[in-house]
């Protein structure tokens, strides 16, 4: 029925149910000879409320698990939150263990706990536009970031007259830049 080439542990993709990778990584971590490992995303979002922090899932529906495929995936399958493994026909692939330590490393490096804070990345010189308000739509050059107070000054036309003003971080769009 599945892939059992050795009794090795390795990691294997756990597709959870929508929004409930929390929840199922919790469940696993409980299991013994089960490690979990569950990348969650940090970001700021601007609602109506204001500028929200954000936490989600860096692959929303899915958990790294590492356990024994032969004895564990029993106990994995019908744990609470996990909608099962991921599969190729009757084949459980393998995560290489590679990619999961460089994905651990890439957040031990911001010292977080399996989270990774993100956000915008804007320098001097870029140009940008702004999203909303009475100048929406106007185009307009980085002339300095100040990311303490998540603002940026920008200059722009204005009236037949370059203008510098300062706008939130948030109220600027990016522009979309060619993949190398």
């Amino acid at each position: 029925m599945t892939e059992s080439t050795s009794s090795e542990a390795a990691w294997y993709c756990v597709k959870t149910q929508t929004k409930r990778e929390s929840i199922a990584a919790a469940h696993l971590r409980g299991l013994e000879g089960v490690e979990v490992f569950c990348p969650m995303l940090r970001y700021r979002k601007a609602t109506r409320r204001g500028k929200v922090w954000w936490v989600e899932a860096l692959f929303p529906a899915y958990v790294l698990a590492r356990f024994r495929l032969e004895t564990e995936e029993r106990a994995v399958m019908y744990c609470q939150g996990v909608r099962g493994l991921v599969r190729f026909g009757d084949r459980v692939p393998a995560v290489p263990d590679d990619f999961v330590e460089v994905l651990r490393q890439e957040v031990a490096k911001q010292g977080g706990d399996e989270v990774l804070t993100v956000g915008p990345k804007i320098v001097e010189g870029e140009e940008v536009e702004l999203a909303h308000g009475p100048l929406g739509g106007v185009r307009a050059t980085v002339v300095e970031v100040l990311p303490a107070r998540e603002r940026v000054k920008v200059l722009l036309e204005f009236l037949g007259r370059e203008q510098v003003i300062e706008v939130d971080l948030f109220s600027l769009l990016l522009p979309r830049k060619p993949l190398p």
